[in-house]
């Protein structure tokens, strides 16, 4: 290896100008820092910006965030090489970067550098004054064990009579997995959207084979078991005075080919109007997209229902008991297209006027029907009443067959279930509750590819009914499953309500206190 000493100039004027030389690069490289930095800052505030409007048009809004959010991935790593190769061409001392202090709740675990046992100086006897700590965030990889049950067996002197401890509880049937290994398992597959083929090979780099065909007989003994709760959940939706409903197409394996399914989901989210029961999100299968299904998912319901124009709802509407609340989102949507790609002028204006009413309703989120309601009669029923007038005139100048006629007909045919909201402070502007909340099954589909089979839907629509009302109720869905895995087996059929999340929350919490 050379010497660095080797490599320095000999002469004064050969090292004034490598200082210079090398001063000149690390301000350029500084200077490209900054301006990453910028822009670094720049995406964070536009990411932060588009996560906190909870209206709008939902694709065209997480769309826009996956772009910004790869973007900002490599602007990151792209500053992080130019400060390392900074650092490796010219190393001088630097400030400490902020940084965010790392999760209290994590055991800590010293390491105390050996010290010298007498001062290198002079060799006298040393004495602290105290320590600096420098904290590294670690990840130590799972650890597998086998939980032995020993239930020992005792023999009575006097009449020779065997006493043994009843059998522990299995969180399923003749199951040899705990119940954090089977929450992992669920978890992985319909949370993290990791499929058990991936979770078995995953397992046998950790030094744990387990076959592909034993991680599938327990998630389907998982979703037996759970049952109750997913039916407590979907009760729990239907006695609500509001649901968003919307459906998802879900490639189904049918004998060599795929054919198309659908998960359906109803959503009961009362927070928008000041509502203090728990959210819900109960999802449903069927095969195809007959509108029998959506009367099925809604048996029992009675009041509004937000959706899109399906015409397979129309049979419930007509009864009588579901009141229709139309989507904005999907009104919107037609017009944003065409102002997007036409750069249409009108279609540019209704999107203009659309947004000022979602503008409004940011402001009054979280308030009372009562103070929705008033807030809409002053303020969005001029903008709704001007609305009406503008498509009207400018419909009558445009053919039926033009893009933008059809987008305003949508409206119009519909206006009634459009301008619901200005006289029922429950209904919301869109329908994007029930977006959100088959988000994640958009993700999984590019994951696990297809469905193996009808029963194999069913499945996944119990597990995303618990996983994704844990969420919505700020749970931990593989600790709440876990623990309810455990307690499950031996606990009263009538007090099945005590293990739904909301109340499991209470009840951790109150634990906790």
């Amino acid at each position: 290896m050379t010497d660095a000493a080797e490599t320095l100039p000999a002469d004064l004027a050969a090292a004034h100008a490598m200082i210079l030389a090398e001063r000149a690069a690390r301000l350029s490289a500084e200077s490209d820092r900054r301006v990453l930095d910028i822009e670094i800052e720049r995406l964070k505030l536009e990411i932060a910006r588009l996560k906190r409007e909870r209206y709008g048009q939902s694709a065209e809004r997480s769309a826009r965030i996956e772009q910004l959010e790869l973007s900002l991935e490599d602007l990151e790593e792209t500053a992080a090489a130019c400060e390392a190769a900074v650092e490796i061409a010219a190393p001088q001392p630097r400030r400490k970067p902020a940084r965010r202090p790392l999760p209290d709740h994590l055991p800590r675990l010293r390491v105390v550098e050996p010290a010298p046992e007498a001062c290198p100086c002079c060799g006298g006897e040393l004495s602290k004054l105290g320590e600096d700590v420098t904290e590294t965030l670690e990840r130590i990889p799972a650890q597998w064990r086998v939980i032995q049950h020993v239930r020992e067996k005792f023999s009575c002197r006097t009449c020779q009579t065997i006493t043994q401890p009843p059998s522990p509880f299995h969180a399923i049937a003749r199951g040899r997995a705990g119940a954090g290994l089977l929450a992992e398992v669920v978890f992985n597959k319909f949370g993290l959207h990791l499929p058990l083929h991936r979770q078995s090979e995953r397992f046998a780099a950790e030094g744990v084979e387990i076959d592909v065909s034993a991680l599938a007989d327990w998630v389907g003994a998982v979703s037996v078991a759970l049952r109750p709760l997913v039916a407590a959940i979907a009760d729990h939706a239907r006695a609500g005075p509001r649901v968003h409903v919307d459906d998802t197409p879900v490639p189904v394996l049918a004998k060599g080919k795929t054919r198309t399914g659908r998960l359906w989901t109803m959503v009961r989210d009362d927070r928008p109007f000041g509502g203090v029961d728990p959210p819900v999100a109960a999802y449903a299968y069927s095969p195809d997209r007959g509108g029998e299904h959506a009367e099925t998912l809604l048996a029992g319901f009675s009041g509004i229902m937000q959706a899109d124009a399906f015409a397979g709802f129309n049979r419930l509407y007509e009864k009588g008991a579901i009141v229709e609340a139309a989507c904005w989102a999907h009104g919107r949507r037609k017009f944003y297209e065409l102002a997007q790609l036409k750069k249409a002028p009108i279609a540019i204006e209704a999107v203009a006027r659309i947004d000022a009413l979602f503008a409004i309703e940011r402001d009054i989120a979280g308030l009372s029907p009562e103070e929705r309601q008033a807030a809409r009669a002053e303020r969005s029923r001029p903008l709704i009443d001007d609305l009406a007038l503008w498509l009207h005139h400018k419909r009558a100048g445009l053919s039926g067959k033009s893009d933008t006629a059809k987008a305003m007909d949508y409206l119009l045919k519909r206006w009634p279930a459009f301008t619901l909201f200005l006289t029922d402070g429950r209904v919301d502007l869109s329908n994007n509750a029930a977006e959100r909340a088959l988000r994640g099954i958009a993700v999984g589909r590019r994951n696990w590819t297809f469905a193996g089979s009808d029963a194999g839907g069913l499945r996944a629509a119990a597990l995303y009914t618990l996983i994704e009302t844990c969420k919505m109720n700020c749970i931990d869905p593989r600790a709440w499953l876990a623990d309810v895995l455990e307690r499950l087996p031996g606990h009263p059929a009538k007090r099945i309500d005590e293990l739904l999340p909301w109340n499991w929350k209470s009840e951790c919490h109150a634990d906790a206190a």
